[in-house]
């Protein structure tokens, strides 16, 4: 049960994910560079008790930022966007 905690770090809450879970019942992820789909289906169905539909994955590239005087990188990251049942929901995403 823990292995599954380790693959999904965080949720991502933007403008455009909560457009997309109230739209399309899709919620995103933060999760780690190694997991594939089937391992990130298992991880959401055992933590949030939903059924999953779907489960799309994107390598976010490390992005050059700038502050003042000072350069650097942000890290890349893995991202993944599931679709959920009909009528189910997850609350971890509720703020």
């Amino acid at each position: 049960m823990t292995r599954y905690y380790e693959i999904l770090k965080a949720p991502i809450i933007t403008e455009e994910t909560n457009r997309l879970m109230e739209s399309q019942n899709k919620y995103t992820f933060k999760v780690d560079k190694k997991a594939n789909k089937v391992d990130i289906k298992k991880a959401v169905e055992a933590i949030f008790k939903v059924k999953v539909l779907s489960v799309n994955t994107i390598n976010m590239r490390r992005k050059f930022k700038r502050m003042g005087k000072y350069e650097g990188y942000r890290p890349a990251y893995k991202k993944a966007i599931v679709e959920i049942a009909e009528g189910q929901r997850i609350d971890a995403f509720t703020v």
